[in-house]
């Protein structure tokens, strides 16, 4: 008879552990909701179940209700559309954090530049310097031209601030535009600098004295005259604040597509003091600096991949720049036998890859490569990305189906007149969002936050419902390769006309690209991404109904509570 009872117990507890059905009750229900899982065969539910961390079930209110208990918290939904958490596939958490604490004068209401206003950008900052007494430097985000002669000076910065290093980060994040001060203390003189990835992309003038504005490689020797003027303390709070601006919108989970070790570690110290509201995985790049597989870089790739590897902070990414993002064209950054020989190592030592690409030709490199190394690496689950994958050519969308690759791409960059191509005469079809879908490539989306401000997944999913065709308020023609100046940002304004409308895709397909499509890019669509019994508890409630609201009405709705992992991380109001 015992051993019968012990039979019988162990059959109820296996179908428990097997239903999802959690054995010390259920601690939250959400219920009266309009639920959209992401799951074909259920889309739509009423209600769902929370213990700990990950949903119990998903139902009517009726079967959801029937397992709360006296201690069960139950939240009303009120008819309220709930999605998965965003699973932003493109972010850089610290620029983000630094244009959080700074001045913004690029925002979705307006452009203060010092090309149209000089004045104003010189009174904004005397301003702001003069509010902030204490900021050991400012920081700013604006747009400017990246191509020369047209970039500004410092000397503008100077007359603002003379006493502090200024450091204007453009809205693009492939220059900086600092003043005297800050060229001071970068150690950026009328001598070349060591590096010649650097020198290069340093403007100077006719006599060789440094302009104030750094492009692409260049950028790094600022970042690293930065990176020690933060306390830890000071870099956590920044990362912190960050963190809770993306759960304002929704934002569950990111993958950071520039970092090192050093960031890495700072996610880890806010996980382990339960700080950190959004799960991150962290790739190794800076921006447009090109790789060198030394020993101490190796070894840091090693030991992230070794110590940061759960569902809060995870590493395993290296992140190549086979291109920029400034000037007429973009500048290319390696050679192609290079590239191919970087990218074949790190993926033989089982590194996930992601490369930025902003050229046809870059794209196909990257497609080529990714192709090749399949062939010799072998089979595997690589889950290899193109990122800002707009400008791949038509006949190699097939291919990117056929190699399984990822096309992590901003629909909010888009669109101008001739799409997201930097030259005006080009005028091949970009964005082809679509026809990837229809050819079986997976969608992740992004923001590329701060280039997109705010980092509102909204705002990129009616733009890819609707395709809206966006122009400076201000009329005339925007900065050579404007392509940051899409969906209601920099003070554009919408148009009445679509760019390419046979590439919009459904709100479901959007939604879709940004949760489901981005946890699998970031290896975590077993576990988030969509919301069924079993995976983790991450969601957004929002005000409305995206999915039943015009298009060009979408990014009306607010988030009103993000939750992740069962813990409610934001509330609208509070």
């Amino acid at each position: 008879m015992n051993a019968r009872r012990r039979f019988l117990s162990f059959c109820v507890a296996v179908a428990i552990f097997f239903s999802g059905v959690a054995l010390f009750g259920t601690d939250t229900v959400l219920i009266h909701g309009h639920i959209y899982t992401g799951n074909p065969k259920a889309p739509w539910v009423q209600a769902l179940a929370i213990s700990g961390s990950r949903i119990d079930a998903v139902g009517t209110d009726g079967e959801i209700l029937s397992q709360r208990s006296a201690k069960t918290e139950v939240i009303d939904l009120q008819g309220r559309t709930v999605v998965p958490g965003f699973s932003d596939s493109h972010t850089h958490m610290w620029f983000g954090a630094l244009a959080l604490h700074g001045l913004n004068l690029s925002t979705p209401e307006s452009s203060i530049t010092p090309e149209d206003d000089p004045e104003i950008l010189v009174s904004r900052l005397k301003a702001y310097a003069a509010s902030h007494p204490t900021d050991k430097v400012l920081f700013v985000r604006a747009d400017y031209s990246t191509t020369p002669p047209s970039t500004p000076t410092h000397e503008l910065l100077d007359r603002a601030v003379a006493d502090r290093p200024v450091v204007v980060h453009n809205t693009a994040e492939h220059a900086l535009w600092v003043n005297a001060n800050a060229l001071a203390l970068a150690g950026i003189t009328d001598q070349p600098v060591a590096d010649p990835a650097e020198e290069r992309n340093i403007i100077r003038d006719a006599s060789g004295h440094p302009s104030g504005v750094l492009l692409e490689a260049a950028m790094a020797a600022m970042e690293r005259a930065l990176a020690k003027q933060f306390s830890q303390e000071e870099k956590l709070a920044l990362l912190r604040d960050a963190s809770q601006h993306l759960s304002r919108y929704g934002v569950t989970s990111v993958v950071n597509a520039t970092g090192k070790l050093a960031e890495i570690q700072l996610y880890a110290a806010l996980r382990d003091r339960g700080q950190l509201t959004v799960r991150t995985r962290t790739s190794f790049g800076a921006v447009a600096v090109n790789h060198h597989l030394t020993p101490e870089f190796l070894a840091d790739l090693e030991q992230a991949r070794t110590l940061y590897h759960d569902d809060w902070v995870s590493a395993n990414l290296v992140k190549f720049f086979v291109d920029g993002g400034t000037g007429l064209i973009p500048p290319l950054t390696y050679e192609p036998a290079e590239y191919k020989k970087l990218v074949l190592e790190l993926d033989k030592r089982g590194y996930q890859i992601m490369t930025h690409t902003y050229r046809p030709d870059s794209s196909r490199l990257v497609v080529d490569t990714y192709e090749e190394v399949r062939k010799i690496n072998g089979p595997r689950d690589r889950r290899l990305r193109l990122e800002h994958a707009d400008f791949v050519p038509a006949q190699d969308i097939p291919r990117m189906a056929k190699l399984s690759l990822i096309a992590s791409m901003q629909p909010t960059f888009c669109c101008d007149e001739n799409g997201s191509n930097y030259d005006p005469r080009d005028r091949t079809t970009t964005d082809r969002w679509q026809s990837m879908e229809k050819s079986g490539v997976k969608l992740a989306f992004g923001s590329d936050w701060p280039c997109t401000w705010p980092p509102n997944p909204l705002v990129a999913i009616q733009e890819a419902v609707t395709r809206t065709i966006w122009r400076p308020a201000k009329g005339g023609n925007d900065f050579p390769g404007g392509v940051f100046d899409g969906a209601g940002q920099g003070g554009t304004v919408p148009t009445k006309d679509s760019y390419v409308p046979e590439e919009r895709l459904t709100v479901e397909q959007a939604v879709n690209a940004y949760t489901q499509g981005s946890a699998y890019a970031r290896f975590a669509d077993d576990r988030t991404g969509t919301l069924e019994a079993g995976k983790e508890a991450d969601l957004a409630v929002l005000s409305q109904d995206i999915f039943s609201a015009k298009p060009e009405e979408i990014a009306k709705a607010r988030v009103v509570i993000t939750m992740v992992g069962g813990r409610v991380v934001f509330t609208e109001g509070n």
